[in-house]
């Protein structure tokens, strides 16, 4: 069957499942809209409206599509229905019998668990894909999820089709790596590609979005619609696999995959093929995502300009902090962006930005006292104050933790279309994952002349965030590549290249069959992205910095 994606994120490209559905055959198009952030989003309109909570822009896309993809017998699978499935299922059907169009809407429901949760925004257990595959099984032609895994969007529509059943553990691993390439999007077809200089500016100017060729015995092609833009090649999916992983063992709801086992082949232009990948019995828990409020942040940046930047920016922190000490906010971190260079063309480049941030429990802890210090100054601080605006009261912000509980005490639902309701059970065979022994590493490289280069020359990157970590994935093209970074990148090495890492637990994965190093740093981005705890609240650029810093690189391989 062939398994495609319209969306990697809530506020993706619009047009894609218009595009999905004309580019090319495809038998499922699946949609993801859920991210951490955006459930604590969806949490905040649900306070606002409680009819809300799903994302708005589906239906709108849907509007457009609706008629088409019934015609060509495509049936489509969602998360979208994010905090309100049966709400947004709802909205469906009556967009469908306003368009005059007989289809058979479904929705799988029972991962809110907010009520168990006091004090919590939201609370959602990641369910797996049989409820989607109850759905399907019986004739529903859209499908509204609310948080499920990402990869159940394909695992679901996989087991209905083929007849998997729960212990199909290595056809299920095989349909969890296709639907961790495809949820992102363009991101497999050289979206956010390390490599991307390699390319013709024009090839990346709209990537494709992606889909799956996807075997009965869980082997798999990544592809595209002939036509469309981008590129598919072994290191769109190698980036696309490192993304928010962990270890060798990707545990979810319907089984654990080993993405040490995975192998990947071009297959032919923009075709890679996905094979030997093996599954274990899912854990017996379900990771629930809790949203809460953390309490309310506010920021000010200040412009230092021309000389003495340094001497500026203590000023300033000595000033402020005479203010901030009478009635000290619970958190105060201040952090200087040296984004000036010497004899500058223009002001901008000339100027270095000191960011001060303030979190409390108290709102007014954070605005009044923050802002009227600020402005207070302008006229009796450094030379050429000015700030890139003036802080306001302080808005709320959100943290993000992760808990877990037993398969069996979440009620995990199908709602068919034709209104029954099916419990979907939960695995009989489980199995608590473990570590898995790092692999034995490849004869190190002859060094030879070395010369002083950045690691992006040799090596790919692709960072994201889980929670209040972070994880950067990193692979080589070529055999001699591995041999001398499965060495050289130690955990030692990456705390000194990332000197933000130096206090702080950082595990490193070995994946030679990828020639891939998965570096998990824990605590980097404090309580999560909704805390903004640092400049890239998702790492999404932690391993592009990586990429940049310098190491000594055998010139054999330059």
């Amino acid at each position: 069957m062939r398994i495609g994606n319209f969306s990697g994120f809530y506020g993706d490209r619009a047009g894609a499942l218009r595009e999905m559905l004309t580019g090319g055959e495809v038998d499922v198009l699946t949609g993801d809209y859920l991210a951490e952030l955006t459930m604590l989003i969806l949490a905040r309109d649900r306070l606002k409206d409680p009819s809300a909570g799903y994302a708005r822009t589906f239906p709108r896309q849907l509007e457009d599509c609706l008629g088409l993809a019934r015609e060509r017998g495509v049936r489509i699978v969602t998360n979208a229905g994010g905090l309100n499935p049966a709400g947004l299922a709802d909205a469906v059907r009556a967009l469908a019998d306003r368009l005059g169009l007989p289809v058979r809407v479904a929705h799988v429901e029972g991962d809110d668990l907010t009520a168990r949760y006091p004090g919590s925004l939201a609370a959602h257990a990641y369910l797996g894909g049989f409820g989607i595959a109850e759905c399907l099984r019986a004739g529903a032609d859209v499908v509204v999820t609310g948080r499920v895994t990402d990869a159940a969007l394909v695992t679901g529509p996989a087991a209905a089709h083929f007849g998997w059943t729960a212990t199909d553990h290595d056809r299920l691993a095989g349909a969890v790596v296709a639907g961790h390439v495809l949820e992102c999007g363009a991101q497999a077809t050289g979206g956010n590609y390390a490599f991307f200089g390699e390319r013709r500016p024009g090839d990346l100017r709209r990537p494709g979005f992606p889909l799956a060729e996807l075997h009965a015995d869980g082997t798999a092609v990544i592809t595209k619609h002939p036509g469309t833009g981008g590129f598919v090649d072994v290191g769109t999916v190698t980036a696309q696999l490192l993304y928010e992983t962990g270890g060798a063992r990707y545990a979810g709801p319907d089984v654990t995959a080993r993405l040490d086992t995975v192998r990947l082949a071009q297959d032919g232009p923009d075709r890679v093929r996905v094979e030997g990948v093996r599954g274990e019995a899912p854990p017996p828990t379900l990771k629930v995502g809790l949203n809460r409020l953390g309490g309310f942040r506010n920021e000010v940046v200040f412009v230092l300009t021309g000389l003495d930047v340094e001497a500026k920016a203590g000023l300033v922190k000595e000033q402020m902090s005479d203010a901030l000490a009478t009635s000290p906010p619970a958190d105060v971190r201040w952090e200087l962006a040296r984004t000036d260079r010497p004899d500058a063309g223009t002001e901008e480049t000339a100027s270095a930005l000191l960011r001060l941030v303030v979190r409390d429990p108290a709102q007014e802890a954070v605005g009044r006292v923050l802002s009227g210090a600020a402005v207070e100054l302008a006229l009796a601080s450094y030379p050429g104050f000015h700030v890139m605006a003036p802080p306001g009261k302080g808005a709320p912000y959100g943290v993000f933790e992760d808990v877990y509980v037993p398969q069996g005490d979440v009620d995990h639902v199908a709602v068919l279309h034709d209104g029954r309701r099916v419990a979907v059970e939960a695995p009989h065979d489980t199995a608590v994952p473990g570590d898995v022994p790092e692999p034995a590493l490849p004869e190190p490289l002859s060094a030879g002349p070395t010369t002083r280069a950045p690691l992006g020359l040799l090596a790919g990157a692709r960072s994201g965030d889980k929670g209040g970590d972070a994880n950067v994935g990193v692979w080589v093209r070529s055999d001699d590549a591995w041999r001398w970074l499965a060495h050289e990148l130690t955990v030692e090495r990456f705390r000194q290249l990332i000197p933000e890492a130096a206090g702080l637990p950082v595990t490193r994965h070995v994946l030679p069959r990828l020639r891939a190093l998965n570096f998990l740093v824990e605590g980097i981005l404090g309580e999560g992205v909704a805390a903004q705890a640092r400049f890239d609240p998702q790492a999404k650029a932690l391993g592009e910095w990586l990429r940049s810093r310098h190491l000594d690189i055998p010139e054999v391989l330059l």
